[in-house]
Order: C-alpha cells, then sequence, then structure tokens
C-alpha cells in the first residue's frame, strides 16, 4: 500500500505560515515601547501695560433738556377783530415789534367818549370852586347858613373826583387802543400762528397767538441721579478728589454732546442747582447756560453733558479694554505679577474718561496690566509678558515696534546700491 506524500510547494507554504504566526505571538508578547517624553508647554504671550498714578479730572456724564432763555406766550390784552397779522411765522422779531393789529375804530371811540367826559367835569369845576368860596367867606356874617356852606363845599370835592375818574377813563381807553396793535414783548424766534386777517380775539383767552423763544443763550436742564450725589460727597469728604466748586475764578467746566454725538464748540456756566430730589426719579437737576449764536441747541432737543466736579491727583487710568466681569458682575483685571505668573483682581470703579476707566481700588503704582492676551492665559499659571503701548484707535504694539530704528552701515549700504531711501521710497 502505498501512502500519498505532500507535494514540496505546499508543505513550504505550511512552513512560512506557522513561522509568520509564532512571530505575530512572539510581538503580542513582547513589553510595548516607552513613548517619548512630552516638551514643556510655551507659556502664552501677554501684553502689558505699566500703571502710575497721575491727575485726572472726575467728571459726570448727565443728560439733558435744552431750554430757551426766555419764552412769552403772546395773548390779546383786548377783544376785537384782527385786519392785519404783520410778522412772518418762524422769523427773527425784536421787542416792541408790532405782530397782529385789531380794528382801532372800538378803541379809538371809548378814548373819545372819556375824553368828552373829562372836559365836561373840567368846565363845571371854576364855577363850582368859586361857589364854595364865596359861601366859605359869607358864613362868618351868619348871610348863608351853614348847611349851605358845606353843601358848596361838598360839591366842589365830588367836581375834583369825577375830573380824576374822567382823566383814568381817559387813560384807561388810550391803554386799550394802545393794545389793539399787539406787539412782542422780547427779542427771539416766533413760532407758527393759525391766526389771521378776520380772527375774533377775546381778552386774556387761554389759546396762545404764537409764542416768542430766545435762543441766545440758552438753558440745558440736566438731572443727576442722587446716588451720584451720595457717592461724589462721600469720596469729597474722604480726600477722594478735590472739589472743583468754590472758585469763582476757576468755575466748573461743562461740555456738551450734540444728540450724534458731536461735540459742542461752546463751553457752559453753571447757573443753578435744585435742592430737593424728585420723588418720581430719585434725581434732581441742575441748569447751565450756553451761548448759542448759530442757533444749533433748540428748545426740547436732547443733549448729554460732562460736568467737573473735583481733580484726583493720584488717579488710575485703566483702559477699559482690560476691565471684564465676574459671575458676580464684579469689575475684573488681570495683572503680571512679579514672579512672571497672572492673577486677576476685583477693582472698584468710579467714572469712565474716553476709553480708560478711572479706579480708585485694586491698582497700585508700577501694577503691570494686561491689555492684550489675556484670553489665552489662566490666573496662577506663567505668562510670557511683553510690554506694549495702545494706539488712538486701542490697538496693542510693542514697545520695540513703536520706536523707530536706525539702519546699520551695512543695510544701509545695501539700501543706497538699490538706490533707495532709509526712510521713504523714492519714486
Amino acid at each position: 500500500m502505498s501512502v500519498d506524500t505532500p507535494p514540496p510547494r505546499r508543505r513550504v507554504a505550511g512552513f512560512l505560515i506557522g513561522l509568520a504566526a509564532l512571530s505575530a505571538l512572539s510581538a503580542c508578547t513582547q513589553p510595548e515601547a516607552a513613548a517619548p517624553p512630552r516638551a514643556a508647554a510655551t507659556p502664552p504671550e501677554v501684553g502689558f501695560v505699566t500703571l502710575h498714578p497721575s491727575s485726572v479730572t472726575i467728571h459726570s456724564d448727565m443728560a439733558g433738556r435744552v431750554v430757551a432763555f426766555r419764552t412769552a406766550d403772546i395773548r390779546p390784552q383786548v377783544g376785537g377783530i384782527v385786519v392785519e397779522r404783520v410778522f412772518e411765522p418762524g422769523s427773527r422779531v425784536t421787542a416792541g415789534d408790532v405782530l397782529f393789529r385789531l380794528d382801532p375804530k372800538p378803541f379809538q371811540a371809548q378814548l373819545a367818549a372819556a375824553e368828552a367826559t373829562l372836559t365836561k367835569a373840567e368846565a363845571s369845576l371854576p364855577s363850582v370852586q368859586a361857589k364854595a368860596q364865596r359861601y366859605a367867606n359869607l358864613s362868618a356874617s351868619t348871610v348863608i347858613s351853614e348847611q349851605d356852606k358845606e353843601d358848596a363845599q361838598s360839591l366842589f370835592l365830588q367836581t375834583k373826583a369825577d375830573i380824576a375818574v374822567a382823566q383814568a377813563a381817559v387813560e384807561t381807553a388810550r391803554i386799550n387802543l394802545g393794545y389793539s396793535e399787539i406787539r412782542a414783548p422780547i427779542d427771539g424766534m416766533i413760532g407758527t400762528t393759525n391766526v389771521d386777517a378776520g380772527t375774533l380775539l377775546t381778552a386774556g383767552q387761554a389759546e396762545a397767538l404764537a409764542t416768542i423763544r430766545q435762543l441766545d443763550p440758552v438753558y440745558v436742564d440736566l438731572t443727576e441721579s442722587s446716588g451720584n450725589l451720595i457717592k461724589n460727597r462721600a469720596a469729597l469728604e474722604t480726600g477722594g478728589f478735590r472739589s472743583a466748586f468754590g472758585d469763582k475764578a476757576s468755575p466748573p467746566k461743562i461740555t456738551l454732546r450734540l444728540p450724534d454725538g458731536t461735540p459742542y464748540g461752546e463751553p457752559g456756566t453753571l447757573e443753578a442747582r435744585e435742592r430737593f430730589v424728585s420723588e418720581t426719579t430719585s434725581s434732581f437737576t441742575i441748569r447751565a447756560r450756553f451761548a448759542n449764536p448759530e442757533a444749533l441747541l433748540l428748545p426740547g432737543q436732547y443733549v448729554r453733558a460732562t460736568l467737573d466736579i473735583g481733580v484726583d491727583d493720584q488717579g488710575f487710568l485703566v483702559p477699559q479694554r482690560a476691565v471684564s466681569r465676574n459671575n458676580k458682575g464684579e469689575p475684573t483685571a488681570s495683572f503680571v505679577k512679579e514672579d512672571g505668573t497672572a492673577e486677576t483682581r476685583v477693582l472698584q470703579l468710579s467714572t469712565d474718561i474716553g476709553g480708560n476707566w478711572v479706579v480708585t481700588s485694586g491698582v497700585f503704582d508700577g501694577d503691570r496690566l494686561v491689555v492684550d492676551g489675556f484670553q489665552k492665559m489662566q490666573a496662577g499659571k506663567p505668562v510670557s509678558a511683553v510690554e506694549v503701548t495702545l494706539d488712538e484707535n486701542g490697538v496693542a504694539r510693542p514697545v520695540e515696534a513703536t520706536a523707530p530704528t536706525t539702519p546699520t552701515p551695512v543695510e544701509a549700504q545695501k539700501v543706497a546700491g538699490r538706490g533707495e531711501t532709509t526712510g521713504k521710497a523714492q519714486d
């Protein structure tokens, strides 16, 4: 009986498969190679500015409304029919200018009647006076009775009183005739009117015929909260700043911003301060006066005002971009410590000046305030601090980049060889 033997190729394939299995098993049993050590993390780069105290003007921002310097509502003092409207609505008028003319005929008639009554009373006075004088002389000789003398004297006095009454009536009629021409009581701009020729007016009517407003200068009534008043008073009492009030030679400065944010060119002066707080708004009113030669400020206009209230000789200005709020709503900022780590502090803010906060607590002279890159840092962790400056747009730039550089002789030769200048490329 013959035994079949596998072909040589099959024996070689089986041998290779077994060898691969043994290699895989050996690899599984060998320990894993140790991972290479990780490189230490590079500290995040942050930009900082160094804080120093300086003289800071403390101010208060307030909202306000423009009020005309003087306002006059025009109403008739006598009744009558309007025969002419003299002024143009919206024009400038001067005190004494005629605005309306009423029909003068009724007032002229009243004046004539009053003058006639006065003439009649004055005509009877000589006769009555002479009779009273004669009776006074004859009473001593008992030719006339005492009663006749007293009657003559009484008639004389009544005649003098009638003359005085007639004179007053003439003056009243003359005044009423003058009131038939309605005149402007003040200088200013007169508004629109619905009154024209043919309109019947009543003396002292409730509806004004027109309104005149004097616009140069103007008042601005500003409102400030009582809370700010208490805070500023406490800071003043504790020496937080020097008051800007009390010096007549150098009154506090008041500036305005128009509704679109444009600064108003004329400075203001403080006129008056209310001595009570509103029960509804818990605020009080400050009245300022501003020159208004171009009539840019109109009555009723909303404006913003800045009032200087004092000076802090050791104040700190912190860029607003460096201040954030924590979970409690408290203002915080990040600083670089001496050991190169970052820390976060809670600040106490007073007011804002431009793009800065006035900080009254939480900062010290020489502090390195983080103004750029604070999103990448963590409190207590090392940082790579680079001193920067902030330009007018609030962009942080390294201090080295802001300083002008002088080219080395080699660089100058290279530039000269290219036909260029060291400052600005030649055209």
